[in-house]
């Protein structure tokens, strides 16, 4: 986190909802639901602005105003004082939105969870009985 610029009241905000493929446009995604990655913590979208070495601030305390039961949020400074983007190939929120949403299915974190629901999902699977049929009365 970037804690060194004291105004980061004025940083751009983003709430994990924006990125949620889950959500409608109305519970408030901002890109489409073909590019957005399924239920984003701010903890994976702070770390995806760490790799695209975008300065960050993640807020925990903080909750989204429509769905307060989503809590976080990251505030984001895309540009320097001069105007300049910190990355030249992420020059809006927008565009930052959309690789936030291509890197958070490829957060560390996130392939360790899946991989253990994988196997999990497959040691469960071959536990049905072969008894079975109709009952007698």
């Amino acid at each position: 986190m970037d804690g060194g610029t004291p105004n980061f009241k004025t940083w751009n905000i983003i709430y994990p909802v924006y990125i949620n493929s889950k959500k409608t446009i109305a519970e408030g995604r901002r890109i489409s639901a073909t590019k957005a990655c399924e239920n984003p913590t701010a903890l994976e979208i702070g770390d995806c602005c760490g790799h695209l070495k975008i300065p960050f601030a993640i807020e925990i305390d903080k909750a989204y105003p429509r769905d307060f039961m989503q809590v976080g949020r990251v505030r984001v400074l895309l540009k320097r004082p001069d105007g300049s983007p910190h990355n030249p190939l992420i020059t809006s929120k927008k565009q930052l939105m959309i690789r936030i949403a291509e890197l958070v299915p490829r957060h560390p974190g996130r392939v360790k969870k899946q991989e253990a629901a994988a196997s999990a999902s497959n040691a469960a699977a071959p536990s049905k009985s072969g008894k079975g049929g109709k009952k007698k009365r």
